[in-house]
């Protein structure tokens, strides 16, 4: 789908649907952290396309937390580039949305084999953007390398 931290590797098969992509990752107990790296890339990319079904299916298979997280780091590079205006603003009225459904449950981003000890410290150390979705994670808008580039 173009992005660059998998440009090295040729493409292969038909090209997917890019929120069918994410969905499908954020719904894996375990991802491989490049993998969650390319998400907010995803997104930010393909911002300009409705996004009604994205959020549907999110909540149906209960992964608004995890996408709502992963939409607020792709709106934060869109907002970072002034010829993104548009993206942006589909991006936030998305979060805006996800966040009114947001599960009280708390979760991780496709972690769910650390342990407790790593639990425990990501409650204390986690970033405002996790500590708002509900998500035990160390990322942090400086991890999405590419996220810019989108």
């Amino acid at each position: 789908m173009g992005y660059p931290g998998f440009a090295y590797l040729k493409s292969r098969g038909r090209r997917r649907n890019p929120y069918e992509v994410v969905l499908t990752a954020l719904a894996q107990p375990n991802l491989e952290a490049r993998l969650v790296e390319a998400l907010p890339w995803l997104l930010a990319r393909y911002a300009d396309s409705d996004t009604r079904w994205l959020e549907d299916h999110a909540k149906i298979q209960g992964l608004q937390n995890r996408l709502g997280f992963v939409v607020t780091m792709a709106r934060h590079f869109g907002e970072k580039k002034p010829r993104r205006e548009d993206e942006t603003q589909v991006l936030a009225q998305l979060e805006e949305r996800l966040y009114r459904d947001r599960l009280a449950r708390e979760d991780t981003l496709c972690q769910e084999s650390m342990t407790p000890a790593e639990r425990r410290w990501l409650r204390r150390n986690r970033s405002p953007e996790a500590r708002k979705w509900n998500l035990l994670t160390h990322w942090m808008p400086e991890h999405f390398r590419y996220a810019q580039e989108a």
